[in-house]
């Protein structure tokens, strides 16, 4: 996982299992340029092939990651 930090990603795969979505991100800036970080969306209720393509803001604060998807 990133350390403690804010980073700017996009979505590159989404898919939906028996526990909930996974989403699969790839950081677009900075130090970790490149890296691909998997999460598991607990409230995203749009369609997982919607969200492919989607720019969006990783928030990790003490070793949990928090998406924030752009609208």
């Amino acid at each position: 996982m990133l350390p403690d930090g804010n980073y700017d990603a996009i979505v590159v795969d989404a898919a939906r299992d028996e526990r909930g979505i996974r989403l699969e991100l790839t950081i677009t800036a900075g130090e970790h340029k490149g890296e691909v970080v998997a999460v598991r969306a607990a409230n995203l209720t749009m369609d997982p092939v919607s969200a492919l393509g989607i720019p969006a803001r990783v928030v990790v604060t003490n070793n949990r990651p928090i998406v924030e998807l752009e609208p």
